[in-house]
């Protein structure tokens, strides 16, 4: 499928702001807008409790009703939605089941939560413009969608393609209730493979139990977690299942709403603070000790508890370890409600230990801001805890947290390391009342002894980060493994701006590999191949700047070649040669037909264009050029001793046949012709200054120092005159005789 939102219908019993009892609420209040942040459309399904507040219930808009058979009979459910912070919540109205003064705690809640769960199922054919993809349950109250989805609503195409969700939050609540409601409310009696994976005993069935074999993915709240109820030890009795679904069982630690708790904006508190300034914090100190009736005093830790009193919160080794901690100079206050032994136990210590302890025996959601942000250390010594919330809050508000290492305690409280400075809390492993004394005052000790690592682990806890984007994605990536067949959806896509800049880097690249005096070169380097009759003689000042920008290694092979065309020029016969050259080129201009002269011209030009780009390199020539350049000076020597004043007549006529051949190439309309013509009198332009260049190198040495001299200045004239007009060769017959005389008397004086 083409890339695309997913639908999820999140169903829960609870969701905060509108109806909250735990850590369920704060989750299903918390986690859809992040998924919907992260590309998910959500929508929320809630039981519409009388307990929700006006203010919520006049902005709800009534969408649809319909009716749920619930065994033998059929229930009427209303469908109201309301927007909030961009989340669409979806209200499941019936007066009869949760017009209550409390969500839970009455002894029909088992058809209670059997109607919702069904309700929810029947009213994914009614959501407008909604195709739902996954459909994720929570705890044991929604447990039964699974069951119903899969039993009485899979052979439908509204429902062939939905895929199901459970996460379990707390495995303790499972939901058991008398295997009665199977045939009279749940209708399932007949269906044998759903009482099998339904019953947990002879007369009881568990709604949890059959979640979890019905559901397509399973999650938790924590990795830790995850793996503890696997165990008999933390699996109440459902280890076996699990360790049988382990496969797609995972865990996915919950997160906080930063917003909310947020110390430089909570308006709950008495002074906002921030990591950077926590001033703040010890006014919030000495408020709280003042509201609580504790000794104000800064130099005392305080250690805070907003909990359920019960044993699984670690209330035990509490009442065990309290009378240890508040004689060893701790303060200590309490906030929540449970069990009555718990709640009479804090009373007695708040009378023993008059303003070192505090005991606020109920709920209050403003007090426990202020105990967060005014506290300085949290103690939360659970038996087992599946994520826990407080503790995040407490580190967010820099109140150092003291945990038992168990669940999602495990996974987001790191313990203080002395001897690295690492860690955002105190921790411990047993559950076990001395040891947790032990660790309160590893705490203290170091509240008191040493400041720094003190300040450096409360800078830590307030910068983790566990906001709920972390979260969203891991719960997106379980719900696309489950669409595999859907593409993933991509909120922001990136443009491909970044790739122009690319083609623009590599000329720069280039050009920078040349040396840097050769780039004006390299600019003109196009207008080379151009020639022409009328600008043939600024041809041999434009070729030699291309080559000089060619890759090293050809470069580096021509060296040895351009040395030849040099290194022979550097005695008197030079001069020689380059009239036979000369020659050359004016015969082949007469024949215009004869391709062999015509090759030996071009492998001219180009080897004396090679030869100025290694001269202007100044590679050095090889061992083996100087060899061939001997030799060929040699030759030279024997050509110029044969050469007669014939040649000073060929010179004449080869300026004359230049001009003519120069008219002709013009007039022809063949290209290769006037291609060749402008190239050998190139040619011979080039090689008349290498000539002449190398004659004056000469005669520095030569023993008839005044005439080589004339001869080189003669040559240079010569030289200069076809590169600079192409005027006719009347006017340069008399260097020419010079040339030869000069010649001559050379000769004469080697004989």
């Amino acid at each position: 499928m083409a890339n695309q939102k997913l639908h999820i219908v999140f169903a829960s019993a609870e969701a905060a702001p509108f109806v909250k009892t735990g850590g369920l609420g704060d989750v299903a209040g918390s986690l859809p807008a992040a998924l919907a942040a992260a590309g998910a459309e959500v929508i929320v399904m809630v039981p519409k409790y009388a307990t929700i507040a006006d203010e919520y219930k006049n902005q709800m808009e009534h969408v649809t009703q319909f009716y749920v058979p619930l065994g033998w009979r059929n229930e009427y459910c209303g469908l109201e939605r309301l927007v909030y912070d961009g989340v669409t919540y979806m209200f499941l109205d019936n007066e009869h089941y949760f017009s209550r003064s409390y969500p839970y705690g009455f002894f029909d809640d088992g058809e209670r939560f059997a109607f919702f769960s069904k309700a929810v199922c029947e009213s994914l054919q009614y959501l407008p413009d909604f195709q739902t993809d996954v459909l994720h349950c929570n705890d044991w109250h929604t447990a039964l969608a699974p069951v119903f989805l899969r039993e009485f609503y899979m052979a439908s195409p509204l429902y062939r393609n939905v895929k199901t969700v459970f996460s379990i939050h707390n495995i303790a609540f499972q939901g058991q209730f008398t295997d009665m409601l199977l045939g009279d409310i749940l209708g399932l009696s007949h269906i044998e493979p759903a009482v099998r994976q339904l019953r947990c005993d002879a007369r009881s069935i568990n709604y949890m139990q059959g979640a979890l074999n019905y559901s397509d993915a399973i999650t938790t709240v924590s990795p830790t977690y995850s793996w503890e109820i696997r165990t008999p030890e933390f699996g109440e009795g459902l280890d076996g299942i699990l360790r049988r679904r382990e496969n797609v069982l995972s865990g996915i630690l919950n997160g906080l709403d930063v917003n909310r708790n947020d110390p430089a904006t909570d308006n709950r508190i008495h002074t906002n603070y921030t990591r950077e300034d926590r001033s703040g914090k010890a006014a919030c100190k000495a408020a709280l000790q003042e509201e609580l009736g504790l000794e104000v005093r800064d130099d005392r830790p305080l250690m805070v508890m907003v909990t359920r009193l019960t044993r699984q919160k670690g209330m035990d080794l509490v009442t065990y370890s309290l009378d240890r901690i508040l004689s060893g100079g701790v303060q200590v206050a309490v906030l929540g409600t449970g069990d009555a032994e718990y709640e009479e136990a804090l009373r007695y210590f708040e009378r023993t230990y008059p303003g070192t302890m505090a005991a606020r025996i109920e709920f209050d959601p403003f007090l426990s801001q202020r105990m967060y942000s005014g506290a300085d250390m949290f103690l939360m010594p659970s038996l087992f805890e599946p994520c826990g919330l407080s503790q995040m809050i407490a580190m967010r508000y820099g109140t150092l947290p003291i945990v038992r290492e168990t669940g999602g305690l495990k996974d987001t409280v790191i313990p203080y390391n002395m001897f690295t400075g690492e860690g955002t809390g105190f921790t411990f492993t047993h559950f076990n009342g001395d040891e947790m004394g032990d660790a309160v005052f590893r705490a203290a000790r170091t509240f008191w002894d040493d400041k720094d690592a003190w300040n450096h682990l409360v800078d830590n806890a307030m910068s983790a980060d566990f906001s709920w984007k972390r979260s969203a994605e891991q719960y997106m990536d379980l719900y696309y493994g489950l669409h595999p067949e859907v593409e993933r959806y991509v909120p922001f896509v990136a443009e491909p701006e970044p790739q122009e800049s690319a083609p623009a880097t590599e000329p720069v690249e280039d050009k920078a590999e040349a040396p840097a005096a050769l780039e004006p070169a390299t600019e003109t380097a196009p207008a080379a191949p151009v020639v022409e009759t009328e600008t043939a003689a600024e041809a041999p000042a434009a070729e030699p700047e291309p080559k000089a920008t060619e890759p090293a290694e050809p470069a580096a092979d021509a060296a040895p070649k351009a040395a030849e065309a040099v290194k022979p020029a550097a005695k008197k016969p030079a001069a020689k040669k380059t009239t036979t050259t000369r020659k050359t080129a004016t015969k082949t201009t007469t024949a215009k037909t004869a391709a062999a002269k015509t090759t030996a011209s071009k492998t001219t030009a180009s080897k004396t264009t090679k030869a100025a780009a290694a001269k202007a390199t100044d590679e050095a020539p090889a061992a083996e050029t100087k060899t061939t350049a001997a030799k060929k000076t040699t030759a030279a020597k024997t050509t110029a001793s044969k050469t007669t004043a014939t040649k000073a007549t060929a010179a004449k006529k080869t300026a004359s046949a230049k001009t003519a051949a120069s008219t002709k190439t013009e007039e022809a309309p063949a290209a290769e012709t006037k291609t060749t013509t402008t190239a050998k009198k190139t040619t011979a332009a080039k090689t008349t200054k290498t000539a002449s260049t190398a004659a004056k190198t000469t005669a520095t040495k030569a023993a008839a120092k005044t005439t080589t001299a004339k001869t080189a200045k003669a040559d240079d004239a010569k030289a200069d005159q076809p590169a600079s007009t192409a005027e006719p060769a009347a006017e340069k017959p008399a260097p020419k005789a010079k040339t030869v005389s000069a010649a001559r008397k050379t000769s004469r004086t080697k004989r």
